[in-house]
């Protein structure tokens, strides 16, 4: 079969997290269920209105910029991309063409074209029969648009890059990104070649697109699931019509979730289509005359980013990677880990602390209301509450199993019905008994019982079986109720079968 190269750049629209739209003072609310309640004159395109530009938008797409070491434009300026769809009633939307705000950077290793700034459109419905309804809430939403160098070769880089894109905009604050709400929304551009990359490469640097192959568009993506599979399915429709000798058509398809498959749309628009031209009502933009849009005053503004949360809990605690993402994705944890977990803590203790913080606690934080998550875990298990309860598992004061307790306990604040007095680690495990039992004179009796109801076991172990003498342990772990020390049980047996 001949060598296939799959050639696949991505357009990405993001909503922006601002008070109000992008070019007019109406609510920006993604969250309101009233249809057609946050609009006005401007966001409805009525003659005569006049655009505003909504600075934080700015804001937010140049901090992005700066995140990922794009370039930031000296002059830029606003224009209008006509086309005719009820979903936008001026008949053009406004967005950028020659002067994005954003040119050039990278994310996940894959480089960037350009970012710019436009206008959402009105959500349209289509599921009240012969006819069709649009809600104006969204029209006029700041809309980012990222568009990437064709430069991804599979469907799961595709997906990578996707999900560190939406890491990225959260972790500014520049949007939630929540796919399933329609607030990130993907576009794969996808094609097959037969050329080497360091080919195509090569003509595309000297703008020659053909070596790419027929490029395919997959429009509105709504998942990294459906991202990652749509892509796949179009590599593998683009080889099979290859290798059967027929032609690929240069158009625009959908996703079918359902039927797992693409579908075709409409004959693919060029850029010639939506004649572009400067909006006159807008006027253009000198951004080094702007201080707070200086590089300085963009850098300064930066949070912590992504790979630099990476390199420290790496350096700092030697943290396994899948830790890390786990960390990183969900502010809520993550946040709560570098309360128990400041700079300086030993790497035993942050391991201990991410292994609990991942396991037990995010469980019990799964019935939480979403948007009270940090509310609940702070006011449940203050940070504090869990460094002590480190330290007793660390100084070996209590077992695992009596951590776990311990967490449950802190949580629902009683224990068979038994209130606590206060969210005190080192008192809820006396109360409850619960501190380790390490005294070999107390678990001796104990495991002297198990080893002689069990003979089978104690051949098995003198056979060479390791596992039999786990076997003792657990059975010790038991009957202690989780407080005896399972080092101190597996010393026991040992020196009590070594004795038959």
């Amino acid at each position: 079969m001949t060598q296939y190269y799959p050639t696949i750049g991505l357009e990405i629209h993001a909503e922006l997290k601002t008070k109000s739209k992008m070019f007019c003072g109406c609510k920006n609310d993604p969250d309101e269920e009233r249809p057609n309640w946050n609009v006005c004159p401007i966001c409805m395109g009525h003659p005569g209105t006049l655009p505003v530009v909504n600075k934080q938008a700015v804001t937010h797409v140049l901090r992005v910029g700066t995140a990922i070491g794009s370039n930031t434009a000296d002059f830029t300026e606003f224009d209008r991309k006509n086309y005719f769809y009820p979903d936008i009633p001026k008949g053009y939307q406004i967005s950028q063409y020659k002067f994005p705000l954003i040119s050039g950077g990278k994310i996940a290793g894959v480089e960037l074209t350009r970012i710019h700034l436009e206008e959402d459109t009105a959500t349209s419905s289509h599921d009240q029969g012969d006819f069709s309804l649009a809600n104006f809430n969204r029209a006029g939403v700041p809309l980012m648009e990222l568009v990437t160098e064709p430069a991804i070769h599979s469907a799961e880089q595709a997906g990578v890059f996707a999900r560190e894109f939406q890491l990225l905009l959260r972790t500014l604050e520049a949007g939630d990104a929540n796919m399933e709400k329609g607030e990130m929304r993907v576009e794969a551009n996808i094609s097959i070649s037969t050329h080497p990359y360091e080919e195509s490469d090569k003509a595309y640097a000297q703008g020659d697109f053909s070596k790419f192959g027929t490029k395919v568009e997959v429009k509105n993506l709504n998942s990294f699931k459906a991202v990652e599979k749509a892509i796949a399915y179009e590599l593998n429709r683009h080889i099979a019509l290859l290798e059967a000798g027929e032609t690929l058509v240069q158009e625009t398809r959908g996703w079918d979730d359902n039927k797992q498959a693409t579908f075709s749309q409409r004959k693919k628009e060029n850029s010639n289509d939506y004649r572009y031209f400067p909006d006159p009502d807008i006027t253009k933009f000198k951004l080094s005359e702007i201080p707070e849009f200086s590089g300085e005053n963009l850098k300064a503004s930066l949070p912590e980013l992504p790979k630099e949360k990476r390199d420290r809990f790496v350096k700092n605690f030697g943290l396994k990677p899948t830790d890390i993402e786990v960390l990183i994705i969900d502010s809520v944890l993550e946040t709560y880990f570098d309360m128990v977990v400041p700079n300086g803590t030993s790497a035993k203790h942050a391991q201990l602390a991410v292994n609990y913080i991942l396991s037990d606690i995010n469980g019990l934080l799964k019935d939480a209301d979403k948007g009270s998550r940090n509310e609940t875990l702070n006011s449940k298990i203050p940070a504090s509450s869990l460094v002590s309860l480190i330290n007793m598992i660390a100084e070996n004061k209590i077992s695992s199993r009596g951590a776990k307790d311990i967490i449950e306990i802190l949580w629902k604040g009683e224990k068979n019905g038994v209130a606590v007095s206060e969210k005190n680690p080192v008192k809820i495990a006396e109360q409850f008994d619960l501190i380790q039992k390490s005294d070999e004179g107390s678990l001796k009796p104990i495991l002297e019982k198990i080893i002689s109801e069990n003979p089978k076991s104690v051949a098995d172990y003198k056979a060479g079986k390791e596992a039999a003498l786990m076997f003792f342990v657990g059975q010790g772990m038991k009957l202690s109720k989780g407080a005896a020390n399972p080092e101190v049980l597996k010393k026991i047996a040992i020196d009590i079968i070594a004795g038959m």
